[in-house]
């Protein structure tokens, strides 16, 4: 940016309030495009929650989670349901306070990660996409004409990714409770 600005100066200086306020422009049209989408599906969330639909999809993701997690608290499952399914759906952000939720509840006040806290991470970092909003979104409001492409690729990738993830996790939680060391 600074060697982009000191050669503009040289070359026109005049440009440089005209591409810094151009620039700024982009930036704050893609601040508002987000916001309304993140709105619609934040909101979404929170009536999921509000209506005891969390209640029911942590019961119907019960079972995967109490596997990968070896967790048995019913809120944390919930907040582990919500966030996995915002995920999902690629709400990566709008999933985010229900990940925290969940990670306070798992916490055990040892100052140091739990295995269940560990995949929480992975799951959120691979977080498989049957359908990733947010950039169906962006590519969207960028103009593309098919901006619904990238869904089966991403399923894909995102499918392995998650398999791979949680595949690691579990091979280093064997390989540290084998050397004693309950720390992953």
């Amino acid at each position: 940016m600074v060697v982009s600005i000191t050669a503009l100066i040289f070359v026109d200086p005049t440009i440089i309030v005209s591409e810094m306020t151009t620039a700024s422009m982009g930036v704050l049209k893609l601040c508002v495009e987000l916001l309304a989408i993140y709105t619609i599906w934040m909101g979404l969330l929170e009536i999921v929650n509000q209506s005891g639909l969390g209640a029911k999809l942590a019961n119907l993701l019960s079972p995967i989670i109490k596997w990968l997690f070896k967790i048995e608290d019913k809120e944390t499952i919930k907040y582990i349901a919500l966030n996995m399914s915002s995920n999902m759906i690629g709400l990566g952000n709008a999933s985010t306070p229900m990940g925290i939720k969940a990670m306070q509840r798992m916490d055990n006040g040892s100052g140091t990660a739990t295995p269940a806290m560990i995949m929480l991470l992975i799951v959120n970092a691979t977080s498989i996409q049957f359908l990733p909003t947010t950039v169906v979104g962006l590519r969207a409001t960028a103009g593309s004409t098919t901006p619904t492409d990238i869904i089966f690729p991403t399923l894909i990738a995102t499918i392995l990714t998650c398999i791979v993830g949680i595949f690691l996790a579990k091979l280093c939680q064997k390989i540290f409770k084998k050397q004693g060391n309950k720390k992953c």
